[in-house]
């Protein structure tokens, strides 16, 4: 019997693409003065088209994580504005080395000093963020999301020695 769960989560966003977004539009109405001064026909052709632009932009930036487990294989695919569906990783369980909580012992300096990290996590405060430490083409990756209990349990039916739950 197979056992498939999957989450979504949400990501949140950060300051940085707070920022972004309010520069986006301080450059698009910059633009727009711009040509409503110096070229108004520029102006009514090009208005609808900015808007749409800067509209477009910023629903790129509404990003959501789906997580599914598929008998110890995991799956983490990217949506994005709930329409467009990209997989980002695929890997099965016994390929991991280390599964903890980031707040756990397990989560050592050599993890954290970890160069090749996939922030997959919601970025929430609060949130339990879990890490796996595994190789990928023989370097160090450390991925970072937020399973559900039973994705954990999952994990740890296939690989009980690298799994910590406490």
């Amino acid at each position: 019997m197979d056992i498939f769960i999957e989450k979504i989560v949400i990501r949140h966003k950060s300051i940085l693409d707070i920022l972004l977004i309010v520069i986006i539009i301080a450059l698009a109405i910059l633009a727009e003065v711009f040509l409503y001064m110096y070229a108004l026909i520029l102006f009514v052709l090009l208005a609808p088209g900015l808007i749409f632009l800067l509209y477009y932009i910023i629903k790129q930036m509404n990003i959501e994580y789906e997580y599914a487990v598929t008998n110890g294989d995991l799956d983490i695919d990217t949506i994005i504005n709930q329409d467009k569906r990209k997989q980002l990783f695929s890997v099965n369980c016994k390929e991991f080395e280390v599964v903890a909580k980031v707040d756990s012992p397990q989560y050592t300096d050599k993890i954290k000093s970890c160069k090749n990290v996939k922030d997959y996590s919601s970025r929430k405060k609060g949130s339990e963020v879990w890490f796996i430490f595994m190789k990928q083409d023989r370097k160090d990756l450390v991925l970072l999301f937020e399973p559900s209990s039973r994705m954990i349990d999952n994990f740890a039916m296939y690989i009980p020695r690298k799994v910590y739950k406490d």
